[in-house]
């Protein structure tokens, strides 16, 4: 019995200092949640206002690419691939790879 008595006083004790301890604990706890919180809207708002920047740029383009001859945007290309060859030939790998999951995706 004596072992008993001993356990219990151990665990009492314990028990009031966490009390005292938990609360902290939580109040911490919620204080680094805000701040994540905090962090994550800033970088939502970061992230929405870059893709409104490109989405407007990307606009532009398309309206660029609508005005402009085709015979001319051939002539770019060509001159584009001459200068450029490696990156010519990733961009036209990535573009058949978009178009051919996208036709594969109809089936």
């Amino acid at each position: 019995m004596p072992e008993n008595g001993s356990i219990n006083e151990g665990t009492s004790g314990t028990t009031g200092t966490t009390g005292t301890t938990g609360t902290g604990t939580a109040t911490a706890l919620s204080q680094t949640a805000q701040d994540y919180g905090h962090k994550i809207t800033e970088a939502a708002n970061t992230a929405k206002d870059y893709l409104s920047d490109k989405v407007s740029v990307v606009g532009d383009k398309f309206k660029e690419l609508q005005n402009a001859d085709l015979g001319e945007l051939a002539e770019n290309a060509k001159q584009y691939a001459r200068q450029k060859p490696g990156q010519a030939l990733l961009i036209s790998a990535a573009a058949g790879l978009l178009l051919g999951l996208i036709i594969r995706g109809r089936r």
